[in-house]
């Protein structure tokens, strides 16, 4: 399947403001031997739970605890949409967060990122341009410590700007990150929003910048691997939310 016929920029928009999941929509990913879990926190309150302590412990480990938003992760209702990697022993592996749509730009952490560096004022241009066609903001992404396992586990998890845009009706999805997982939100069209300087959050030691993916045109920039990927999974996604009598219509006749 060549990338450009992926092309979303036909989505047509979701009969609602939101999709509601009433329940978790659960698929298997072949590379990272897991079953991907996209959830509401309500939903999942189990599942929450253990996204968040894995959370603490991924952050506390790498030392960078300061970028956690602990009163965001205290709130499950500030979340609009997780994603948890189970493996076959029914441990939690990976997970990462969805917020929005937003209202305001002042409402995305990147603000506080950004706080008294120069480029914030751009920061708030970027996404209050884009606040009319719908943000959501990913955040809160981990591993597991097990080197032989974090590339594929990481791929997955760049797929979540996409299924979050997909599900929360947006058209684009933001995240913050270091230069050390840049390249693999790229593999998914993600797009670094170079007029913004990088800023040193959590501290000195890392180059924090942001990046954009583009519901509309994600897969002409992403690797044909991960483009097909997110197109199995918007199908998968489909035909669970038809089987919950949710019948919409959510990428055009890609699906």
């Amino acid at each position: 399947m060549s990338v450009s016929t992926l092309d979303a920029s036909d989505c047509l928009p979701l009969c609602l403001d939101r999709i509601c999941l009433d329940r978790s929509v659960e698929w298997w990913d072949p590379d990272t031997e897991c079953t991907l879990v996209a959830a509401e926190p309500t939903t999942e309150p189990r599942l929450w739970a253990e996204y968040v302590r894995g959370a603490q412990d991924s952050y506390c480990r790498h030392g960078v605890e300061r970028a956690l938003d602990l009163e965001s992760l205290r709130k499950p209702s500030d979340t609009s949409l997780f994603l948890a990697a189970m493996d076959q022993a029914g441990q939690m592996v990976a997970g990462v967060r969805a917020k929005g749509p937003y209202g305001a730009a002042d409402e995305s952490h990147a603000v506080v990122e950004w706080h008294g560096r120069p480029g914030l004022d751009t920061v708030r241009k970027l996404i209050s341009d884009r606040i009319p066609f719908g943000v959501v903001e990913i955040k809160t992404a981990w591993v597991t410590d097990d080197p032989a396992r974090n590339r594929s586990l990481t791929n997955a998890l760049a797929r979540f700007p996409l299924h979050s845009a997909l599900l929360l009706d947006a058209k684009f999805a933001l995240a913050t990150s270091g230069a050390h997982v840049l390249a693999r939100w790229r593999t998914t069209g993600g797009l670094v929003a170079t007029q913004v300087p990088p800023t040193p959050y959590p501290d000195e030691r890392y180059q924090t910048t942001m990046m954009w993916w583009d519901r509309g045109t994600f897969a002409k920039h992403a690797e044909s691997r991960q483009a097909s990927r997110i197109a199995a999974e918007f199908r998968l996604i489909a035909r669970h939310l038809d089987g919950a009598g949710e019948t919409r219509m959510l990428a055009g006749s890609e699906l």
